[in-house]
């Protein structure tokens, strides 16, 4: 049988149900509350093309990769592509002697220049090296223009000479043909500048433009034993010398300081800073400020260098677009808004040989979650969320595992296993332990904290997140007629992990062998709220 998916209105998943529902709602074309995307967009890089803004952020391992998101107002933003669906230089892109947890598209730069888009970006895994890519339209065909030497966060500037740089690393500069093929020749680095006697940690983030003749270098600067902050460098001439300036800092909304981002302009000529904050187990969410030039520098925040809680949208009119969405299966592409757990296997899932489903074939074993193919997965956001599947477990075999998790390095899962001619519903949860080395899964510790037995085919499961100040709580439920919810398991601390899976928390999507293929389950739909408060 086929369930019909719960459809929320568009102002309601932009910013929640509750008391202030109605009143946010009405004033959604004039004003947004920070941050401005509450969900994991880190490493941003922003320009406006016309009236059109376009923002690139990191999604590692996920593909397709390297997304593209469009906005007419700086505030809500749409999916409008991706610049490759996997990537191929090294097998374990297809968890194939190892993994890419935390690895592959990192801090891509976004440009446009001479009417074509072009991104660089650098996976940090081996063999070190940065692709170039090239589109007319973002959310076309992208054409890979070269693969060169490593960049680290790097940065592209086209300058008005036509000659092109790559700011990366700290405070090192590279020039590269004027075809993108390579480094042009003696176009080796050049150390700009050095840290000075404040910079005694991370210094990285490259984010470079050209204005009113004037270089400038956005970078986050995080001093040992100090506080995370925003810093600028500029200069006269690109190769200096360059001063160096704090233009943010500032611990926003409690969550912690802010650090690493971009400035643009509208058509007016105002400028915004759109920065990253970490902010636990939802990952890394982007807040929007003003940008004030003072004395040549631009200060971001208002005019006592806060991020503002609230302001006016830097373009009127536009009504909010979710990032996260529902989704019934019933078209023949899957949505933009889903990425697959590493490169998919394509002959393992279907949208059309059961119409208005998603279809998850079994198709090699595996021992855990970690190192299962074809997992789909949506951002989680906050302040508060709720995803739920509808699972027909018909055609599952011995040994199979599907269902629902909350992923990330340590995770929590909604687990049907197939034990024979029986089926169970666990919730456990996972913390991955990886060899150094190529990201090769060590073990995986698992912990049963319920289970119940199951005597029918359809099942439904949802997890609920908060993710509000000092909560980042994931709870666990399962129903049997998508009326009445039974919560299962415990709650599940949500984490953000730099050495693990290096993202925000996902709704993840699974199923996979542990003794044969051949099995499949068929998504029924995701249903998918955003709320202030817990569900």
């Amino acid at each position: 049988m086929k369930f019909k998916t719960l459809l929320i209105p568009f102002f309601l998943l932009g910013f929640g149900y509750g008391a202030q529902a109605e009143t946010i709602a009405q004033d959604t074309t004039t004003v947004f509350t920070n941050p401005m995307l509450w969900c994991d967009v880190p490493d941003p890089d922003v320009i406006r093309v016309g009236d059109d803004f376009y923002l690139m952020s990191t999604t590692m391992n996920l593909m397709p990769g390297a997304p593209v998101m469009h906005s007419k107002d700086l505030v809500n933003w749409e999916i409008a592509g991706y610049v490759f669906d996997k990537l191929t230089d090294t097998p374990r892109y297809d968890l194939m002697g190892g993994t890419v947890y935390g690895m592959g598209q990192w801090a891509t730069s976004l440009r446009y220049h001479d009417g074509k888009f072009y991104v660089l970006f650098s996976p940090n895994d081996q063999p070190y090296r940065s692709y170039i890519y090239s589109a007319s339209d973002v959310g076309g065909e992208w054409t890979l223009v070269s693969r060169t030497d490593h960049f680290h966060d790097s940065s592209f500037l086209f300058d008005d000479d036509g000659r092109v740089y790559v700011f990366h690393g700290t405070g090192m500069l590279r020039e590269l043909k004027p075809d993108l093929s390579g480094v042009k020749e003696g176009g080796g680095d050049m150390q700009i500048f050095k840290r000075d006697s404040t910079e005694t940690g991370l210094l990285e983030g490259s984010r470079a433009i050209k204005y009113n003749g004037r270089y400038y270098l956005l970078m986050i600067s995080w001093p040992e034993g100090g506080k995370r902050r925003q810093v600028c460098y500029r200069a006269d001439k690109i190769t200096g010398p360059w001063e160096k300036k704090v233009i943010l800092e500032d611990n926003f909304d409690g969550f912690g300081y802010v650090g690493q981002g971009c400035i643009v302009d509208d058509a007016q000529g105002n400028w915004y800073g759109v920065i990253f904050q970490d902010r636990g187990g939802v990952g890394r969410v982007l807040t929007l400020m003003p940008c004030r030039w003072e004395d040549g520098w631009p200060m971001l925040g208002d005019a006592d260098g806060r991020i503002p809680k609230q302001m006016k949208k830097p373009v009127q009119g536009y009504s909010c677009t979710p990032l996260v969405v529902s989704d019934d299966f019933s078209a023949t592409a899957l949505k933009l808004n889903w990425q697959w757990n590493h490169n998919p296997v394509n002959d393992a899932w279907s949208l059309t040989e059961r119409p208005g489903y998603l279809r998850l074939k079994t198709n090699r074993l595996a021992d855990n979650l970690y190192a299962a193919t074809n997992t789909l997965t949506q951002r989680m956001e906050g302040p508060c969320c709720s995803g739920s599947v509808a699972l027909d477990l018909s055609h599952m075999k011995d040994g199979d595992r599907a269902g629902l998790s909350a992923f990330n390095g340590d995770a929590g899962l909604l687990t049907v296993e197939a034990e024979g001619k029986h089926r169970y519903l666990s919730m456990t949860t996972n913390i991955v332990n990886f060899q150094e080395k190529d990201k090769v899964i060590d073990h995986v510790d698992s912990e049963e904290k319920e289970r119940i037995e199951l005597t029918q085919d359809y099942v439904y499961l949802r997890i609920d997140a908060d993710f509000r100040l000092n909560k980042d709580i994931a709870t666990f439920y399962y129903s049997l007629d998508n009326k009445r919810w039974n919560k299962i398991g415990i709650d599940f601390k949500m984490k953000f992990n730099y050495l693990k899976l290096f993202m925000g928390t996902k709704f993840a999507i699974f199923n996979y062998a542990t003794k044969q293929t051949g099995g499949y389950v068929d998504v029924d739909s995701f249903d998918y709220q955003k709320t202030d408060v817990p569900r």
